[in-house]
C-alpha cells in the first residue's frame, strides 16, 4: 500500500509540473544572443485523450532555419512578409502518458533578453491548452538570452 501511495504521489507531482517547454537541445533555459542554437519543444499529454496538434509561435527576432523530422507527424509553417517563420504546426498523435520532442534549429536575436515561446496544444476531444501565460496554470516557456 505504501508503495502504491508513493508511486501515486510521484505521478501526480510529475503531472503537476509537466508543461510544454522549449529548452536548448541540452536542456538549458538560457542561451547566447546571436547564437545559432538547436532547441527542443517537449510536449507531454496531461489528459486522458491524445494530443493531435502542437502549434509553436516563434518569438520575434528568432530565425528558425530547419527541423528534425518526427515520425508520424506532419509539419507546416507560417511565414511573415519577409519569409521568416512565425509559427510551426505539427500534426500527429501523442498518446496519454506519453510526451514528444520536436527539435529545430534557430538563430537567436542579437540582443540579450527573454524569449517567450507560446505553444497551443490540441487534444483529440477538441480541447486546446494555451501554454502562453494567459493563466497561471499554463505558463509559457521562456529562454534567457545573455
Amino acid at each position: 500500500m505504501r508503495q502504491i501511495l508513493t508511486l501515486s504521489a510521484a505521478l501526480l507531482a510529475s503531472i503537476a509540473f509537466a508543461h510544454a517547454t522549449v529548452k536548448t537541445e541540452l536542456g538549458a533555459g538560457e542561451s547566447l544572443a546571436g547564437k545559432s542554437e538547436t532547441y527542443r519543444l517537449q510536449v507531454p499529454v496531461e489528459r486522458e485523450v491524445a494530443t493531435t496538434q502542437v502549434q509553436l509561435f516563434v518569438p520575434a527576432g528568432v530565425k528558425v532555419s530547419r527541423f528534425l523530422p518526427v515520425p508520424g507527424f506532419t509539419r507546416s509553417v507560417t511565414r511573415d512578409a519577409n519569409g521568416s517563420i512565425t509559427s510551426v504546426t505539427w500534426r500527429g498523435r501523442i498518446q496519454p502518458l506519453e510526451f514528444q520532442r520536436f527539435l529545430f534549429q534557430a538563430t537567436n536575436p542579437a540582443d540579450a533578453g527573454t524569449l517567450k515561446w507560446n505553444v497551443f496544444q490540441t487534444y483529440a476531444d477538441g480541447t486546446v491548452v494555451k501554454w502562453d501565460s494567459s493563466d497561471p496554470a499554463t505558463p509559457a516557456s521562456t529562454t534567457t538570452l545573455k
